[in-house]
């Protein structure tokens, strides 16, 4: 599952310019979910794809402020495959809490290799991560690695596939591409620059397209390994596109196939992503469209099924099993009604930035409602011609926000000085050095700023952890508040006692 990757950021969806031959080669041969959903921010579709339930229900609805932390009682893809005798892994993007007992290796993952918080730029990672040359957590454990990120992970993944061959195993692969900040090698971006997109979106197809080389390169060692035929693939992102809708300002026209939206909104482009499933022995092959709509919720209940897994005691699950529909077999799709909403607050709001999902119609925000077998595009409010349908969807929706409401009431916490967890190293921040009377430093989304990697101390040397910091940021919450920097200003430095209000913070999505 790649990241904030869109719909039609894949040459084999239409989109003209961009390269995408491994991701192509894959959907010519795999089973296909046109119409297949999740939330429209991160966290939110990890929690919901790894239990099976909607997001809300977990716990998860947002990316910060605590409400990106995954309730423990949850039951996981990896403890379902873990306890039907299959080894289990977790690679790349974890986003559902940092600390015990909200870690991977918490919720049924045996081995994990992962980065802290929703990107390397995050407060909460380690410090001076910066997609090359990072320091990632592997089984508990901070580790330095080679190379940028993507292609960690994919050789972290690699290297577990050659260990596991002759058993069973579940690998749950999430790199943090292309989520911004938009670095990644010259090579990758140079195409797409000299093809004369703006510097943002090629960097961004830049990532994509390293990210399908290192597919490419793992479907090979899978081969190479004897293990193509019977390892069931699936291939999905976790939201709508990013950097298209970023440089739409400058001009930019960007492929989004047809629809409207974009991460973090309620259209279709917000949440409807690509859902490739490849598995030669299970006869999931061919190149075979399933139009029926499905979500990421249906991910749990269609592996048991399909794989005839038991499953363990837990929550009752929201989706569905796709198995007759992914096998082709002659049954109608089930008519049913599912839901998405952007809560990008503590306590979620009813039915902002929702949208109430059938095979045909979209009702976005209680209010606006869409055929989208004949407007795919979003563009023809039709709640005055069809008041029926509004009432019906008004009707699901109330039904579907009553079950969610115990679950706002509940909090996730961390837990201090937990045995199962090691104590923390400390980040040193580093003071900053100026260039031409004025702070030299990374710009980030909405504002926000972090040091070069060649600041990282006065002697331009690796901080030393041993030695506690003169000052810095808390890096590891313990509750559902943050505390987080203002932006420098031109001024120079912010005095090392200044007061930080929350009102000053914009973190990125």
């Amino acid at each position: 599952m790649t990241d904030d990757q869109g719909y039609g950021e894949i040459a084999a969806h239409g989109n003209p310019i961009i390269k995408t031959p491994n991701l192509d080669r894959l959907h010519s041969t795999s089973v296909r979910l046109t119409d297949f959903h999740v939330d429209p921010t991160c966290s939110p579709t990890r929690s919901a794809l790894l239990t099976g339930r909607y997001s809300t229900r977990t716990g998860v609805w947002h990316t910060i402020n605590g409400r990106s932390m995954m309730q423990t009682d949850e039951l996981t893809l990896a403890e379902v495959f873990k306890a039907n005798g299959y080894a289990t892994a977790m690679i790349g993007k974890w986003h559902l809490g940092d600390n015990y007992p909200c870690r991977p290796e918490d919720q049924g993952f045996e081995h994990t290799v992962w980065h802290h918080g929703g990107g390397l730029d995050n407060s909460p990672e380690y410090w001076a991560n910066d997609y090359f040359d990072d320091t990632f957590k592997v089984d508990g454990a901070w580790q330095k690695f080679e190379g940028y990120c993507t292609d960690v992970w994919f050789r972290e993944a690699i290297r577990y596939v050659e260990q596991q061959r002759t058993k069973p195993f579940f690998l749950y692969l999430t790199p943090n591409a292309p989520h911004g900040p938009y670095f990644v090698p010259d090579e990758y971006a140079a195409p797409y620059e000299a093809a004369g997109l703006p510097k943002t979106m090629a960097k961004f197809y830049g990532m994509i397209a390293n990210l399908d080389e290192n597919l490419g390169r793992l479907r090979a060692r899978l081969a190479q390994l004897g293990l193509a035929e019977n390892t069931l693939l699936i291939f999905l992102t976790d939201n709508g596109t990013t950097a298209g809708w970023i440089d739409q300002k400058a001009g930019f026209k960007y492929f989004n196939a047809g629809m409207r939206g974009w991460k973090g909104s309620a259209w279709d482009g917000g949440h409807r992503v690509p859902c490739f499933w490849h598995w030669p022995a299970g006869s999931l092959i061919g190149g075979r469209d399933v139009p029926a709509l499905a979500a990421h919720i249906d991910l749990l209940p269609t592996l048991v099924d399909l794989l005839g897994l038991k499953k363990p005691a837990g929550h009752p699950v929201d989706g569905i099993s796709l198995r007759p529909l992914l096998l082709g077999r002659n049954e109608p799709p089930p008519e049913r009604t599912l839901f998405v909403h952007v809560q990008r607050a503590f306590l979620p709001p009813k039915w902002k930035n929702s949208a109430a999902l059938t095979q045909r119609w979209r009702l976005v925000d209680g209010e606006e409602l869409y055929d989208i077998t004949a407007d795919p595009g979003q563009q023809s409010n039709v709640a005055a011609d069809h008041p029926e349908v509004v009432r019906r969807l008004h009707r699901d929706y109330e039904q579907w926000w009553a079950s969610l409401e115990p679950a706002l009431q509940q909090t996730v916490r961390y837990v201090l000085g937990a045995v199962f967890e090691p104590g923390h190293e400390r980040h040193r921040s580093p003071p900053h050095r100026r260039r031409g009377g004025r702070t030299h430093a990374l710009e980030h989304r909405r504002g926000h700023r972090r040091l070069p990697r060649e600041t990282q101390s006065r002697s331009g040397d690796a901080p030393d952890l041993a030695d506690p910091p003169r000052w810095q940021p808390t890096r590891r919450l313990l509750h559902a508040h943050p505390i987080c920097v203002r932006p420098l200003s031109g001024r120079g430095l912010m005095p090392r006692r200044s007061v930080l209000r929350r009102a000053d913070c914009q973190p990125p999505i």
